[in-house]
């Protein structure tokens, strides 16, 4: 299976953020993107992982990809 690379429309780094800032600062940078366009997070707060999942859930906004990479946690959402 090939990896399908993701191309995101901003990036935001979250890095030193604690919860609720990852969610807030997603939710804020979610707003301006347009409809199917893709934001690119990065945080290194170890609760984003699950926050990131209910967030997706609770606004519909579609969590194409969560992954850790040297130490961080990258997400790639769609804005609905």
């Amino acid at each position: 299976m090939t990896d399908v690379i993701i191309k995101e429309d901003q990036v935001l780094d979250c890095s030193g953020m604690l919860c609720p800032l990852p969610v807030v600062k997603t939710s804020k940078a979610m707003k301006e993107l347009q409809s199917g366009q893709v934001l690119k997070m990065v945080a290194t707060d170890p609760g984003a992982p699950p926050d990131m999942e209910a967030w997706s859930r609770q606004t519909g906004n579609e969590l194409l990809r969560s992954m850790v990479e040297s130490g961080k946690f990258i997400f790639y959402l769609k804005k609905k």
